[in-house]
């Protein structure tokens, strides 16, 4: 900044420097030539003489553009500062209208290889560290700020949608039904009657104890021999039926479990039954304090995970970047997927939004001081603007110089 407004300075000092020459240059012809003329002094008054007037009126020019020429209120003069909206709205047109136009935008959006660019930064272990890090550090921020209640009530909300919407009649009738099909219950059976067996034979004193307590007068007409037979009798009908898969209880068994599976799968009673039964053990309580104890252990683990450089979580991302950075690089196809949808985004949004880009010129010029916005233009071009004050000395002298030799020949 200091170092424009020196060169400004001293660009200003030159082309006013000239002037007065030409001033200088002026008087001292016209005094010459009224003591001591000579045929060539009036081609140089005629050269100095027109030269301060392009200097004149080119500093006028100039001037005009920044402020007020010798602080008098001309019209049409401080230009930048009184025209200030009038440039807003004129560049914002000029912006819009001959660089925003799809002639104008689509060469240089078919140019980008946005794939390219990802591929080669990718690369680089540097920008893999730093996607890691970025990553690790969002996904903390996540959990951190999470209000935890409403995310327990979000759970618990799906948890019991999830719930409602399980079919439970027909998973429970297909699971039994599958029992049956693979012969479950016959296996059961056959597992379960020798015991029943052992069982009545190791105790015949409380079987016939509770006969002679159900019915008295066996005990005087030989209680022991009737329970012992009544024993034996049941002890060969359940050997018969642990030796004969194809007995008529087995069928008898296998049968009302097919029928009571599918009563569990059509009717409504059962329906009622089994959604009664699983909200009786899994009441909302129940499932809030579970989603809680789930989500704080979920949260410290993965938080854990992230703060350790050498933790699972932490070298499954970095593989997820390698992976990326890896197929970007070599698919051809991702690749032109890629840059086709940049493109075409791109275009599409540069179309949408050239107005925008327009109003948005418009607006930051009318937002502007004019005063400030004066200067700084005449700091940034006032030097290159000097040398039209230079430029027009020397060609207005050059410019009344030819005139005069012409007049002089005529």
């Amino acid at each position: 900044m200091a170092d424009k407004k020196a060169q400004l300075r001293l660009h200003k000092r030159i082309a006013t420097g000239l002037f007065l020459a030409m001033a200088v240059v002026y008087l001292s012809m016209v005094y010459f030539l009224k003591h001591t003329p000579m045929s060539w002094m009036g081609y140089v008054k005629a050269f100095s003489e027109a030269a301060m007037v392009g200097a004149l009126a080119d500093w006028f020019a100039v001037t005009a553009l920044f402020r007020h020429p010798m602080g008098i209120k001309i019209p049409h003069t401080n230009l930048i500062e009184n025209k200030k909206n009038d440039i807003g709205d004129n560049l914002g047109n000029f912006v819009t209208d001959n660089f925003l136009t799809p002639t104008s935008i689509r060469p240089y959006i078919n140019k980008l290889e946005v794939a390219t660019f990802l591929s080669n930064w990718l690369k680089q272990p540097k920008s893999q560290q730093l996607i890691e890090r970025e990553v690790g550090f969002l996904i903390q921020t996540i959990l951190t700020d999470l209000d935890e209640k409403r995310v327990i009530d979000f759970l618990s909300q799906k948890a019991q949608q999830g719930l409602d919407q399980i079919q439970w009649q027909q998973l429970i009738a297909q699971g039994l039904q599958f029992a049956i099909d693979q012969n479950e219950p016959n296996r059961l059976m056959t597992l379960v009657l020798p015991k029943i067996q052992v069982y009545v034979e190791e105790h015949r004193t409380e079987i016939y104890d509770q006969i002679i307590e159900k019915k008295p007068l066996l005990g005087l007409i030989g209680g022991k021999t009737v329970t012992n037979q009544l024993i034996k009798g049941l002890q060969a009908f359940l050997a018969d039926i642990e030796q004969d898969e194809q007995h008529k209880v087995r069928q008898e068994i296998s049968l009302q479990l097919h029928q009571l599976a599918q009563d569990i799968a059509s009717s409504p009673t059962w329906k009622s039954k089994i959604r009664e039964t699983i909200h009786q053990f899994i009441t909302e309580d129940i499932l809030n304090q579970y989603l809680t104890d789930f989500w704080n252990s979920s949260k410290q683990a993965i938080l854990q995970q992230l703060e350790a450089v050498d933790s699972p979580l932490r070298a499954y991302i970095r593989q997820a970047i390698q992976s990326v950075a890896k197929s970007l690089e070599q698919d051809r196809e991702l690749q032109q997927r890629l840059n086709q949808w940049t493109q075409v985004t791109l275009y599409r949004l540069a179309l949408r939004n050239t107005q925008e880009v327009g109003t948005l010129i418009r607006t930051t010029v009318d937002q502007w001081d004019g005063r400030e916005l004066s200067d700084k233009l005449e700091l940034e071009v006032g030097k290159d603007l000097q040398f039209i004050r230079i430029n027009g000395t020397l060609v207005g002298g050059l410019v009344g110089l030819l005139i005069y030799c012409i007049t002089q020949f005529l």
